[in-house]
């Protein structure tokens, strides 16, 4: 038996990085997942990929900060699937600067992909879970949610968000048998980061990854699989009496100091 069989499931930004491993772990375990992405080409490989070994899963193409299309969505996959037992919230973007460089648009830009992305799916899909009896809600938070990183103004605030949101989410459904955590990783490697750091520091890539890499005391960026594990159990009965509780996920960077 699976961990997660017969289980309805949505993983945003499912299509590459850490949200291709959980969707790929989910499928694995049993689950029915509904990955919600919009980049097509990535989102159409994990299909394929998932398929090719007997996994379930079906791509909606969307944009996490368009309410009114997530809600459509949800609906579909619930006439379609039956309703929904695990949510995870791991769309994101990220964004570097400070506050006096950080322009409005730019806000902007984070909020409505993190933030209010988050806000969308908990709005749709919570709904299906007080229906169905209860569920299980993962946001994917950071290390920046908790911790101050230089020039990371607008992405620590939306981070931060993701965390408050997982405590209020908690904190209001917990007598509904609805279980929210989150995790938060430090630096992981995915095509994410190498694009992120290709963009923003063009010519030194070599060294900045190391430099980032050597940021966790463990020595190393973490794998997406690392999250998808911790991901996995969250979502999962093992996990029946933990809610309202962040994970770091980081290598020690929050708590060992070298």
């Amino acid at each position: 038996m699976g961990k997660l069989d017969n289980k309805i499931a949505v993983v945003t930004g499912g299509g590459s990085g850490i949200g291709r491993a959980i969707t790929e772990r989910f499928a694995a375990e049993g689950a029915f997942v509904a990955l919600l992405d919009f980049n097509e080409e990535q989102a159409t490989e994990t299909v394929d990929a998932i398929k090719s070994s007997g996994g379930k899963v079906q791509f909606y193409k969307c944009d996490v900060s368009d309410g009114a299309g997530i809600q459509t969505i949800f609906e579909s996959l619930k006439a379609e699937h039956g309703p929904l037992d695990v949510l995870v919230n791991n769309a994101g973007i990220a964004a570097v600067g400070n506050v006096e460089t950080c322009t409005e648009e730019e806000l902007d830009r984070i909020y409505n992909v993190n933030v209010k992305g988050v806000f969308n799916c908990l709005k749709a899909g919570i709904p299906q879970m007080v229906e169905n009896g209860g569920g299980s809600i993962v946001n994917l938070a950071s290390i920046a949610s908790s911790i101050g990183i230089p020039d990371r103004f607008a992405y620590s605030m939306s981070k931060g968000a993701a965390y408050t949101m997982t405590l209020s989410v908690a904190t209001d459904y917990v007598d509904k048998g609805i279980r929210c955590n989150s995790i938060s990783p430090a630096r992981v490697h995915t095509p994410f980061v190498d694009g992120f750091i290709a963009k923003n520091y063009p010519g030194e890539e070599e060294e900045m990854f190391k430099k980032l890499s050597a940021t966790q005391p463990i020595g190393r960026m973490g794998k997406p699989e690392e999250i998808a594990n911790m991901a996995l159990f969250l979502a999962s009965e093992e996990a029946a009496f933990i809610t309202g509780t962040d994970f770091p996920v980081d290598g020690g960077f929050l708590k060992i100091k070298k």
